[in-house]
């Protein structure tokens, strides 16, 4: 049973009325009870009806509950009642609403409402009776409409000033350590139901839009955690008000979510996250520390490891990032591969100190990377992919660390310390090899190439490792960097193992990766 609330000094459009149009008072004795149970009853329709409001509540806190779902087109507050009626432009957008309160009961200050269809299938209101409600309605579709501030407009102070937005601008300074969509979340979602997030850098600073359901629990948020780092003595949290009330969310990836709609597609070519990954590892409650110091705000270690690991970077060697840094690698081809050439392969996702093939099972090797987060982020990477003709399987060892032969034991060079190795691509902390981490594919990317080395030399020396090189490119602006796609991921693999670091002369070692474009 839908909600056959009256209203005061409105007219609607009922289904179940002769008339097109009933101007009723809200003092008849036909107003009816409603228990909580029945808050999702009744047959959907775009004008929804919310009990149990906080008496004190404004226009502009009802209206969010509606924004991230679509356009809000009108509202009818009944203060008296505490309670109110959100007409959205359509009704898959109400329906979508419902189903998300269903699952997250909404709070606006701290009280618990109640949301339902309404018989009504259109609000019909009495625009001088309800001016006020109107005024907030068309300034926030103003705002919504131009992403901008409001200016010009007069409204009454409930409009939106930009303390009453549900989304959150935020900044991290001293970002020695990456902070991901999925640790925003972690953190913010302690203060209220948080809706979408997007993520971009600008002027080289990790930025964040961040959107409550309530601009109360953004409020709630901004108070406790303006200020405070995420990690020990790093990664600064600086939170403002946005001017957006609405966050517009295409893509479900590593940039950008938004929860309410999980069918959104990932775009731009990229993986949506493995939602395993993060599942797995959120079970885990240790805290993120800096050895001897607690983590302010407690982020389970491995859950900040899965999201580095799915945001495809790396932590910060020196920082314990708990979680274990050894790797279990097996089904190796064992007449092919050496420490050096898992030393290359799995260098793509950490620095690797210390490699050893097993003596009595030579198709498997043990490999410790320099904290949990590298080797967790090479496990999601490499698991399943082939190296030399095989598909490799890696899990964590059991090991907390490599152990070296003892002194004037030869172990056939089936152990190796790479622990002072220069080739290693993630000492230098905020390198921008962090940001370039991407899934083994098959077009790789070239960099350091000498001025007197062209195309074709490239192409003969990667058609040499026994593929075959389906297309290059210099890139225009820097010919020391190329992409160059071989036919299969196998391939670029084999490629990468057995090129990154080649001599081209000059001076010139050859830097492979793998890269996220195709050509």
């Amino acid at each position: 049973r839908g909600s056959d609330e009256l209203l005061s000094g409105s007219v609607l459009n009922s289904p179940n009325s002769n008339m097109n149009s009933m101007v009723v008072t809200a003092n008849g004795n036909d107003n009816k009870k409603f228990k909580g149970d029945d808050k999702m009853d009744g047959a959907p329709s775009r004008v929804l009806h919310i009990r149990k409001l906080p008496g004190e509540v404004t226009e502009t806190e009802v209206i969010a509950l509606g924004l991230p779902f679509g356009k809000v087109t009108n509202i009818l507050m009944l203060k008296g009642k505490n309670q109110a009626f959100l007409e959205l432009a359509t009704e898959e957008a109400a329906i979508t609403m419902v189903n998300y309160y269903s699952a997250v009961t909404p709070h606006l200050r701290n009280q618990p409402i109640y949301i339902q269809y309404s018989n009504h299938k259109e609000l019909k209101t009495d625009n001088t009776l309800n001016q006020r409600a109107q005024a907030v309605l068309q300034a926030v579709t103003a705002v919504q409409a131009t992403n901008a501030p409001i200016s010009g407009t007069t409204v009454s102070e409930s409009a939106v000033t930009p303390a009453q937005s549900p989304v959150l601008r935020i900044i991290i300074d001293n970002m020695y350590y990456p902070v991901t969509l999925d640790v925003l979340h972690q953190i913010f979602s302690k203060f209220g139901a948080v809706l979408k997030i997007i993520t971009f850098t600008k002027n080289n600073q990790f930025q964040a839009l961040l959107q409550f359901g309530d601009p109360v629990n953004a409020q709630q948020a901004k108070l406790a955690l303006d200020g405070q780092n995420i990690y020990n003595a790093c990664c600064t949290l600086r939170i403002d008000f946005s001017k957006l009330v609405n966050l517009n969310v295409k893509y479900n990836n590593d940039k950008s979510r938004d929860y309410t709609r999980p069918d959104l597609p990932s775009g731009d070519g990229q993986p949506a996250l493995d939602p395993a990954i993060a599942a797995a590892f959120a079970k885990e409650t240790s805290l993120l520390a800096v050895p001897g110091a607690l983590s302010p705000l407690a982020i389970p270690n491995a859950a900040a490891a899965a999201a580095a690991a799915a945001a495809g970077r790396v932590g910060m060697p020196g920082v314990s990032a708990g979680g274990n840094t050894v790797l279990l690698v097996s089904n190796l081809n064992e007449e092919m591969v050496t420490p050096q050439s898992l030393f290359t392969l799995f260098g793509v996702y950490g620095d690797v100190q210390r490699v050893k093939i097993l003596y009595n099972k030579k198709d498997s090797a043990l490999i410790q990377m320099a904290d949990g987060n590298q080797s967790q982020l090479a496990m999601s990477h490499l698991n399943g992919q082939k190296m030399y003709g095989k598909i490799i399987r890696v899990t964590l060892s059991k090991h907390q660390t490599v152990q070296l032969p003892r002194e004037g034991l030869d172990d056939q060079g089936l152990t190796k310390d790479f622990g002072n190795s220069p080739l290693h691509r993630f000492k230098k902390p905020g390198s921008k090899n962090f940001q370039n981490i991407f899934p083994p594919s098959a077009t790789l990317h070239l960099s350091n190439i000498p001025p007197s080395v062209a195309e074709e030399d490239l192409r003969t020396l990667f058609a040499n490792t026994g593929g075959t090189v389906k297309a290059f490119k210099f890139f225009q602006r820097d010919h020391k960097m190329a992409l160059l796609q071989m036919s299969t991921v196998e391939e670029a693999i084999q490629a990468l193992i057995d090129l990154h670091n080649y001599n081209l002369g000059e001076n010139h070692h050859l830097r492979v990766s793998f890269s996220k474009s195709t050509i």
